[in-house]
C-alpha cells in the first residue's frame, strides 16, 4: 500500500509522510493471512537459508504484539504449522523492541544449556489494530514477518566470536500513555486500537536508543568505527538518522528499509536483516548492532557477530 493509496483513505499526502517519516509504502496482510501464517513463512525461509529442517530446532520464540489469539501463544501455532511436536515455544511481547528482547532471551537459553538451536521470529499484523480514521498513526505501520536462527557454538570469549556478544535491555512503564493500545482482555474485553503521542515518542527516542547502543560499545570495548552495520528498528527515518549521527556512526553503515515496509514493530529488524543479508551487504564475520524502542516504553540493543 503506497502513500498515494493512503491519500484515498485519510487526509494526508505522500510528501507529508515521506518528509516526516521516510515511509513510501507498507504491506497489509490479506484476509486469509494472520501473524502465525506470516511467521510460518518467515520461519520456513530461515530454515531453508540455513539448510535446516524443523527437526533441528529446540525452541521457537515469536516476538509479537498482534497474536492470532489471546492464547495459545502464536509461537505454538507456528510450531504446529511447521510440523514440530518436540521442543518448546513461547511468545515475547515488548512491542517494537520485541525482536531484540527475543534474541536476548534465545541467547540466554542457549548459554544456559536449555536449547542448542533457537528459531527467533518477529511477526506482526498491525493493520488489525489500527484506527484507519487516525491519519497520525495509520500511515506509519505495516504487516510482515522475519526470522533468524541462533545456535550454540564454541568461542574464545572475545569480540571476535560469532553470535551475540552483548545485550542491553531497558523499560519504563511510566510512559505507557504515549504509545499503547486502548483495549485488552482484562480491561475492555476488546482488542482495541493503537494510540500514540507521536511528538512525545520522538522526543525520547534518540536518547534512549543511543543509551543502549553506547552501553553495548562500552561493555565490549568496541566503537562506532568497529561496527560494520547498524540495523535499527524501522519506525522513522529521522529517528534513525538522529541516533546514528549522535553516535558518530557512518550513515553508509545504517540499514534502512522503513521506506519499503513502514513500521512493522517486532518484524522490522528481522525484515531489515533479511534485506541486507539477502543483497550481500551483511556478510559472515560482520559486526552488527541491532536496536529498537517501543511502547511501554521498552528499548534495547544487541551487538552480534554475523
Amino acid at each position: 500500500m503506497t502513500n498515494r493509496d493512503m491519500e484515498a483513505i485519510v487526509d494526508t499526502s505522500d510528501e507529508w509522510i515521506v518528509q516526516r517519516t521516510g515511509i513510501r509504502q507498507r504491506y497489509v496482510a490479506g484476509d486469509d493471512e494472520t501473524t502465525a501464517s506470516l511467521g510460518e513463512a518467515a520461519a520456513r525461509a530461515a530454515l531453508a537459508n540455513g539448510g535446516l529442517t524443523p527437526a533441528d530446532i529446540d525452541l521457537v520464540i515469536c516476538a509479537t504484539s498482534t497474536p492470532d489469539n489471546t492464547f495459545p501463544a502464536t509461537s505454538v501455532n507456528i510450531q504446529n504449522r511447521l510440523g514440530m511436536n518436540h521442543g518448546f515455544a513461547f511468545d515475547v511481547q515488548a512491542v517494537c523492541t520485541g525482536f531484540v528482547y527475543a534474541v536476548t532471551t534465545a541467547d540466554a537459553y542457549i548459554r544456559g544449556g536449555l536449547a542448542k538451536r533457537v528459531l527467533v521470529i518477529g511477526a506482526e499484523t498491525f493493520s488489525r489494530i489500527l484506527d484507519w480514521n487516525d491519519r497520525t498513526t495509520c500511515v506509519l505501520f505495516g504487516d510482515g514477518a522475519g526470522a533468524i536462527i541462533l545456535e550454540a557454538t564454541e568461542g574464545e570469549g572475545t569480540v571476535a566470536d560469532r553470535g551475540v556478544l552483548t545485550a542491553h535491555l531497558r523499560s519504563d512503564g511510566s510512559h505507557k500513555e504515549k504509545l499503547y493500545v486502548d483495549g485488552g482482555p482484562s480491561t475492555t474485553g476488546t482488542v482495541g486500537k493503537l494510540r500514540m503521542e507521536g511528538r512525545e515518542v520522538f522526543k525520547y527516542a534518540v536518547g534512549m536508543i543511543t543509551d543502549v547502543i553506547q552501553a553495548a560499545f562500552d561493555s565490549t570495548g568496541t566503537t562506532a568505527d568497529d561496527l560494520d552495520w547498524l540495523v535499527p528498528h524501522q519506525a522513522n527515518r529521522r529517528i534513525i538518522d538522529g541516533s546514528a549521527k549522535k553516535l558518530n556512526i557512518d550513515a553508509a553503515k545504517v540499514v534502512i528499509t522503513v521506506d519499503l515496509h513502514g513500521n512493522t514493530s517486532a518484524a522490522s529488524i528481522p525484515l531489515a536483516l533479511a534485506t541486507a543479508a539477502g543483497d550481500g551487504r551483511i556478510k559472515k564475520g560482520d559486526l552488527v548492532m541491532l536496536e529498537a524502542m517501543g511502547g511501554g516504553f521498552t528499548w534495547g540493543a544487541v551487538l552480534l557477530r554475523w
